[in-house]
């Protein structure tokens, strides 16, 4: 059988306070960027790629109604990107999906 390297990511877990709401907001990302569905149950989601997949999960225990990168914990996640035509692609595309650009004049200039 052949193991990922160690140390590789295994999987995230993503607990929110309406799954469908992140479904609908996340799932067409993580479908475009060439995951799949993994799994799904009444209170969550996952997406694979590869040997790691990413769970989304609705809370049973929330303390806030939204995400607030500048709180303590997840700030936030980044991707690998074939090239600038497709990130271009997904920030057009995002726009459809609720999502705004945090940074609209420098989306491209995380590590190149």
């Amino acid at each position: 059988m052949n193991r990922p390297a160690s140390g590789t990511l295994h999987h995230v877990e993503l607990w929110v306070p309406d799954l469908d709401r992140a479904v609908a907001s996340l799932g067409w990302l993580l479908e475009a960027l060439g995951h799949t569905l993994f799994q799904s149950w009444n209170s969550g989601r996952s997406w694979r790629l590869g040997p790691t997949y990413l769970v989304v999960e609705q809370s049973p225990a929330l303390t806030a109604d939204r995400h607030d990168r500048c709180r303590p914990g997840l700030n936030h996640l980044a991707f690998h990107v074939e090239d600038d035509t497709s990130v271009d692609q997904l920030a057009t595309d995002a726009a459809r999906h609720g999502w705004h650009l945090l940074f609209p004049d420098g989306y491209r200039s995380s590590e190149g």
